[in-house]
């Protein structure tokens, strides 16, 4: 397995093509204007960012993201499904000609909250959305982990400050008695506004993070040690069976685990116990109530936390980065999942 990768550009936390150049051809086109789209049955949602089919020269971190939409491509046409890479924010294309949608590299939703939200329900009522409506709504919004914690599932504690809260981090901080957390939004992705505080620098990040209350939540939690010592380990569940992982590194000196601030990904082997953890967490997004379905595919990650046990820090259940490029066989899985909600 080829080592730790580091690629330049937006939200991709790195990547390991399967060899020198590989992902950085053509991985489908994107849909052009007009009505050509209609030919295909899956749409795979990117963003315009990274919407051309063709990695410029040197471009690994478009080379990465195509490589893995041309994986699960193959996979799907294997199954008689056509698909076309599409910018969600097209304003020209009718959804309802897609037999499906499939949320993948849509990394600039919680930029364009609003737009997309708005696109969102538009386009749930013209054609089928993978994952579904119910839990994409749930996961978007990091209250989602109170959710887990209540079913029993470990997750990583969590205090959220609700929207036009006006105490001050520093008391927010002091009432948790937690000498060292980290504070992000409630919608956001991407290490997006995500500060790591403590009673010294409390003051001066709750400046820069008090706006987002007027619009949105924000979400406190403990800083959990291993993430410096050990990284942060992301298993990956398609069609609710764990299929493959990787371990995510901050650099020297930072906490995000992100290539944008320097974090590199590596294969990992996870434990009986992880896997285990992994295909409960996504278990319990089911809800009948909610009228939430099993996710059809999505991540967990996990990291060993401040009392020695493997919490869950996220689901990304919206636009998972899969690293399907470090085990193909997943896109085998993913495109099986798929076919199974294809109507």
């Amino acid at each position: 397995m080829p080592g730790p990768e580091r690629c330049s550009g937006g939200r991709l936390h790195g990547g390991c093509p399967l060899s020198p150049g590989a992902g950085q051809g053509e991985a489908g086109a994107e849909a052009p204007p007009g009505g050509s789209a209609a030919a295909a049955d899956v749409a795979l949602l990117t963003e315009a960012r990274f919407a051309a089919a063709v990695a410029p020269e040197g471009n690994a971190f478009l080379g990465n993201i195509l490589l893995d939409d041309r994986l699960l491509a193959d996979a799907l046409r294997a199954r008689g499904l056509s698909s076309v890479r599409v910018d969600w924010a097209r304003p020209d294309l009718d959804w309802s000609r897609f037999r499906c949608v499939v949320f993948r590299t849509t990394w600039n939703y919680f930029k364009r909250f609003p737009e997309f939200t708005a696109w969102f329900d538009r386009v749930s009522s013209q054609t089928r959305l993978i994952n579904a409506p119910s839990i994409v709504r749930w996961n978007w919004d990091k209250h989602y982990l109170a959710d887990l914690e209540a079913l029993g599932v470990p997750v990583v504690p969590s205090r959220f400050v609700e929207r036009g809260e006006t105490r001050s981090l520093p008391d927010l901080l002091a009432a948790t008695g937690w000498k060292d957390a980290i504070v992000k939004p409630c919608v956001s992705g991407g290490a997006y506004h995500t500060y790591r505080i403590h009673a010294g620098n409390a003051a001066e990040v709750d400046a820069a993070v008090r706006g987002l209350l007027d619009s949105g939540a924000l979400m406190i939690q403990p800083f959990q040690d291993d993430i410096v010592r050990t990284g942060e380990d992301t298993l990956m569940v398609l069609g609710g069976r764990y299929t493959h992982a990787v371990r995510k590194k901050a650099k020297t000196g930072d906490f995000r685990v992100q290539d944008d601030f320097g974090g590199t990904v590596h294969h990992l082997e996870p434990s009986p116990e992880q896997m285990e953890l992994a295909e409960r967490a996504m278990a319990a997004c089911v809800s009948a109530e909610a009228g939430r379905p099993a996710p059809v595919y999505g991540r967990v990650d996990m990291v060993r936390d401040n009392d020695g046990r493997f919490a869950v820090m996220e689901l990304e259940l919206i636009e998972p980065e899969l690293w399907l490029r470090y085990h193909p066989p997943a896109a085998e899985a993913l495109a099986e999942a798929i076919a199974g909600e294809v109507p």
